[in-house]
């Protein structure tokens, strides 16, 4: 086992539970803490914005899926299956 693989002692892949767990709870706090409409109205100022066509352009790619192939969707991928 090399130090990468390892955390605390124990092995996480690609499914963390202690990374799920951080995400988890800072969302939590997020939320707790009344962040939700102040990070809504900044999302909507910069679409607004002059930024707002490369943000759209950036979610769209985003939406697709993993741009390495990885989740099955890569046409090349397909193509050699």
């Amino acid at each position: 086992m090399d130090d990468k693989s390892k955390k605390d002692g124990r092995i996480e892949g690609e499914g963390s539970y202690s990374g799920t767990k951080a995400y988890n709870e800072a969302t939590a706090e997020f939320l707790k803490k009344g962040k939700v409409e102040k990070a809504a109205q900044q999302a909507k100022r910069a679409l607004d914005s002059s930024e707002g066509a490369e943000l759209k352009a950036a979610e769209a790619k985003g939406r697709v899926g993993d741009p390495r192939g990885m989740d099955g969707n890569d046409k090349a991928m397909k193509r050699s299956s």
